[in-house]
């Protein structure tokens, strides 16, 4: 059943048109003249065009969505199959079923929202024309990843999404970008190296590269050596970007430097792709191979959940010098831990929790980017002492509305029940508990016994990052002296790191603004739906991944 009644063919022109409407986009922003709407000047121009063509795809993303026909999620939509390079079987070959459908929506979503926030604030760099033209390149390739059917096809449109990043960080990024940018860049170029191998071993061992085929073969054309070593080639491209421990030094580099809407991008979309490379990719095509790599697998995930955790602890802790960008970085790590956690159970409770934990974090995660932008914007800085110790009654004192924010999405993170945090990881959890036949109980169980400790630190290091920042820190560690946390005279010179003259009643910073509001509300209110309402996301994933994990039979 359909929400709407919409023709296979319109369907099919709205998937296309999602897919190569932001690289026609991205090509019309930088004429001399964009075809958007006009602006005050050239510069308003071309960003009210990006946000045009990023407002047009999520439209039809949305309208895909309605005439999606959910009574049969498992089933490709939408799909185009048109041969390409005869030679070697590759085709043009795009659908969407209830797995991809979720990450194409979140990624028009979060790309729109990052285009309208940066109408308003534009992050300091060259020209406006290349800024817009990166995004939409970005948001085209990470569109096609989710889309398309053919291995070789998902190998182009998981490398096409680099480029643009790699530039967002070396010429819009902070401090030490270019270092930032270039660690990125190597470390996910040599994955994905390892991962093309990988990927052409099964394409020539199996004698095509439709994945549709290939899942439905179920790995019964590849010998239990071919797909090991598929699996140990392809999983280890995903794995940086996803990013797993010990593979992921890239990521808190990358976020540390990247402008605000590049993390959001980043953490919300980019670190999915490798996620869904997992399921869409080596559960069904290469399932011998992934039973033997799942207890490593989920080994290196509950070290990434961990670690992760402790390293955000030791970025929290009063006097630790840290920076909040870089602790919800390593955040990232342990909340994808519990995704690959999910994957490694090889099971439909399990799978399902990591795909809701993914979009959950891309939700969450994209929203807590955006709070850490605007608090740097006022501030000057996201150095956690600074925040915590040189502003008084801090953001609760001074931006009420942001401090009441940035703590739900700090809980929502956290996995407070009611929320989308909670589900995936409780999903996840149950999954391991009772792992899929042939998987060592006792094992996954102690892994599901340290995943659960882990939602512990997490509970711990983001209730120290609330307390600090929303509400101020004067402990004994604090870098201010008590004569520097007096109030000051509004004529009184400024201290470093501080965003304006400290009166006796605690000045005012700027609270939420209209664009940011615009920016954020969609992004709370998703993570609250998803928390109260979760059949709306399970409802569709459930039968894909029921149907991938018995070999593509319904």
């Amino acid at each position: 059943m359909t929400v709407i009644d919409i023709s296979p063919s319109v369907m099919q022109f709205l998937l296309a048109f999602i897919v190569v409407a932001p690289l026609l986009g991205a090509a019309a922003a930088l004429l001399p003249a964009p075809p958007g709407l006009k602006g005050r000047n050239p510069d308003q121009a071309v960003l009210r065009h990006g946000v045009t063509v990023t407002g047009a795809v999520l439209i039809a993303a949305i309208v895909l969505a309605i005439g999606f026909d959910h009574d049969h999620p498992a089933t490709m939509q939408a799909t185009t199959d048109i041969s390409w390079i005869p030679a070697l079987d590759v085709r043009i070959h795009l659908g969407i079923d209830g797995i991809s459908l979720p990450l194409l929506v979140l990624t028009a979503l979060l790309t729109f929202l990052c285009a309208l926030y940066s109408y308003f604030k534009l992050p300091a760099g060259p020209s406006p024309k290349a800024f817009v033209a990166l995004v939409l390149v970005l948001e085209s390739g990470t569109l096609a990843t989710f889309a398309v059917l053919d291995l070789l096809l998902f190998f182009l449109a998981f490398e096409m999404v680099l480029i643009p990043m790699y530039f967002l960080i070396n010429r819009w990024g902070g401090d030490q970008r270019q270092a930032a940018a270039w660690k990125f860049i190597l470390y996910t170029l040599l994955g994905s190296v390892v991962m093309l191998l990988g990927l052409l071993l099964i394409g020539l061992k199996s004698g095509t590269f439709d994945m549709v085929a290939l899942a439905t073969d179920n790995g019964r054309g590849l010998t239990t050596s071919v797909q090991v070593i598929a699996v140990l080639a392809i999983g280890l491209g995903l794995a940086v970007k996803t990013p797993m421990w010990p593979l992921h030094s890239w990521l808190p580099d990358a976020h540390t430097a990247a402008p605000t809407v590049g993390s959001v991008l980043l953490a919300g979309v980019l670190l999915k792709m490798g996620t869904y490379g997992f399921v869409r990719i080596l559960l069904p095509v290469a399932p011998d191979g992934m039973r033997t790599f799942a207890p490593y697998l989920a080994a290196f995930a509950v070290v990434s959940i961990v670690y992760g955790s402790l390293a955000c602890l030791a970025l929290a802790r009063t006097g630790a010098k840290g920076d909040l960008k870089r602790l919800i970085a390593y955040s990232s790590v342990g909340h994808m831990g519990f995704v690959l956690l999910g994957i490694a159970t090889m099971t439909p409770t399990g799978v399902n929790g990591a795909l809701f934990a993914n979009i959950a974090h891309g939700l969450i995660t994209g929203l807590l980017f955006f709070l850490v932008g605007a608090v740097k914007d006022r501030y000057g800085t996201a150095d956690l002492d600074t925040l915590a110790g040189a502003t008084g009654a801090a953001l609760y004192g001074r931006a009420p509305r942001l401090g009441a924010l940035l703590a739900f999405a700090a809980v929502a993170s956290l996995g407070l029940p009611g929320l989308a945090g909670f589900w995936g990881e409780m999903l996840t959890l149950f999954g391991a508990y009772s792992p899929a036949e042939g998987l060592s109980r006792p094992a996954f169980r102690t892994f599901m016994a340290i995943g659960a400790f882990g939602t512990l630190l997490t509970a711990a290091y983001m209730l120290i990052v609330v307390r600090r920042v929303c509400m101020g820190d004067h402990a004994p560690h604090s870098p201010l002296s008590p004569d520097e946390q007096a109030p000051r005279a509004a004529d009184d010179p400024v201290p470093s790191g501080a965003a304006g003259p400290r009166t006796a009643t605690t000045p005012q910073l700027a609270d939420i603004q209209t664009y940011e509001a615009a920016a954020w509300t969609p992004l709370a209110a998703l993570t609250i739906l998803a928390g109260l309402w979760p059949a709306v996301l399970l409802g569709l994933t459930d039968p894909a991944v029921q149907k991938l994990l018995a070999g593509g039979k319904s």
